[in-house]
């Protein structure tokens, strides 16, 4: 009987993989009504960093530390694109608690960030949170101009790749 349970289960699974139906959000994020997911981080400045803020247009959202050389390079890529997107918002998410909120302001400063800068809250910050799985930095996630979850990548993503991804209607 158990044996007939465990295949059973596993054809389900399968099904279900290979299911022609609409994709689901990426594991670990979780949606409201129409999709897509609501969040709120603490910016270090007045520009808020949230779900609401950033509906209408599309958003390009960075999760990063401060001491790792990868979200450094993330970074570097992200600035020249932010300036050739106007029409796109960007923002960094920072995975580092608020004890440290200085040291981000420094960062800022030192890689000449002009777009929005917050603090992760303490489930992003522990590898999850309303936009999923962040268990790796960088993790750059795009959104449509919905707020849905479009595109993301866990480790660095050239400008080359979030550009595709962008919407442009």
């Amino acid at each position: 009987m158990a044996s007939w349970v465990r295949k059973s289960s596993a054809a389900l699974l399968l099904l279900a993989a290979c299911s022609g139906g609409a994709s689901a959000p990426p594991p670990g994020v979780s949606v409201d009504a129409v999709g897509a997911p609501e969040f709120h981080f603490d910016s270090i400045d007045s520009r808020e960093v949230s779900s609401d803020a950033f509906r209408g247009k599309p958003a390009v959202l960075a999760f990063i530390t401060t001491y790792d050389p990868i979200s450094q390079a993330e970074v570097d890529y992200l600035l020249p694109l932010a300036a050739s997107e106007p029409g796109v918002n960007f923002a960094l998410v920072v995975l580092q608690d608020a004890a440290q909120r200085e040291l981000v302001e420094m960062y800022r400063d030192a890689m000449h960030v002009k777009f929005p800068i917050a603090l992760g809250d303490e489930a992003t910050i522990a590898g999850g949170g309303t936009l999923g799985d962040v268990h790796v930095v960088p993790t750059v996630v795009v959104l449509g101009r919905d707020g849905k979850i479009v595109w993301r990548k866990a480790g660095g993503a050239r400008p080359d790749e979030i550009r595709a991804h962008l919407p442009r209607h």
